[in-house]
Parts: structure tokens; C-alpha cells; sequence
């Protein structure tokens, strides 16, 4: 049997959910994204939601955390890896992480597997950029890449 937990993070950038399933991160949603989930925290999310905090208060670059992807392919979990290694405040294009994956051609795939991400922040697609640097695509809206974007490389305030 699966142990599932669920807390609501009110972040300076809106409300985030975060689920657990077996002490492990499961799923991040964003402020524009309802969990079906009832909240039931546990001392594993408290853990979660301070690194959370450390991270919007500048103080936290890697969250170190046991993540679980569920049902996501080898390949999605390849990218996952890969986008985790994507240094804090940096970015990387869909291009670059198809070429560190030994396949140059798979920017698409690359794409579509930032797209079903289900760790956004703590798996850092929203640092994951087109080829000519321009933010496209993210699950939370392009205004909410940009602003995380901003935050980590101290540009900009949180709200």
C-alpha cells in the first residue's frame, strides 16, 4: 500500500502543493495547478516546505531530497537527471540536454519530457530555455519561469 501526503505551501509566489508518496517527493504542483489530494502533512513535508522556504529566501540551490517519478519513462527520468545538474541561476537549452543525453536530435522528447515534469522547481525545467536563450514553455506560465529565473539570479524581488 502506497502512503500518500499532501501540504499546501504558501510561497511568495502563490500557493504550491507538494505530495509525498513513501517518503519520497512525488509530485510538485504550481500555483495555477489544484491537487485531488487532501492535505495531510507528515515530518517528511515540513522538510520539504522548509527547503522550499531556504529556496525562495535565497539561503537553498539544491534540494537534496528522495524523488519519486512515478510512472515516467527512462528516458523522462534520463532528462530529470540531467535538468537536476543544471546549475542554480543558470540555463540550458532543450538542444543541450538532448546532446549531454548522446541524442542530438531528441530536443523534442526533451521538450516533451520538461512538459510532464512532475517535480517543477525541485527539477528545474523552468531552467531549461530555447536555443536562442528565449523562455519557452513552462507548466506554470511563462511569467512564473521568468520570475523563478529572476529569483535565482538575484535580478529580482519576490512579490
Amino acid at each position: 500500500m502506497q502512503l500518500m501526503n499532501l501540504i499546501k505551501y504558501k510561497s511568495p509566489m502563490g500557493v504550491i502543493s507538494i505530495e509525498e508518496k513513501n517518503g519520497a517527493v512525488s509530485r510538485v504542483y504550481l500555483p495555477n495547478q489544484e491537487p485531488e489530494t487532501p492535505e495531510n502533512g507528515s515530518e517528511f513535508l515540513e522538510t520539504v516546505q522548509t527547503r522550499f522556504e531556504e529556496y525562495f529566501a535565497w539561503t537553498r540551490k539544491v534540494f537534496d531530497l528522495p524523488l519519486n517519478f512515478g510512472n515516467c519513462t527512462d528516458f523522462m527520468k534520463r532528462v530529470y537527471q540531467e535538468l537536476i545538474k543544471i546549475k542554480y541561476g543558470e540555463t540550458a537549452s532543450y538542444k543541450d540536454i538532448a546532446e549531454r543525453l548522446h541524442s542530438p536530435n531528441a530536443s523534442r522528447a526533451v521538450g516533451l519530457a520538461n512538459n510532464k515534469n512532475p517535480l517543477p522547481i525541485i527539477v528545474p525545467c523552468h531552467r531549461v530555455v530555447g536555443s536562442s536563450g528565449k523562455l519557452v514553455g513552462y507548466a506554470g506560465g511563462l511569467d512564473f519561469k521568468k520570475k523563478l529565473l529572476d529569483l535565482e539570479r538575484g535580478e529580482s524581488p519576490l512579490p
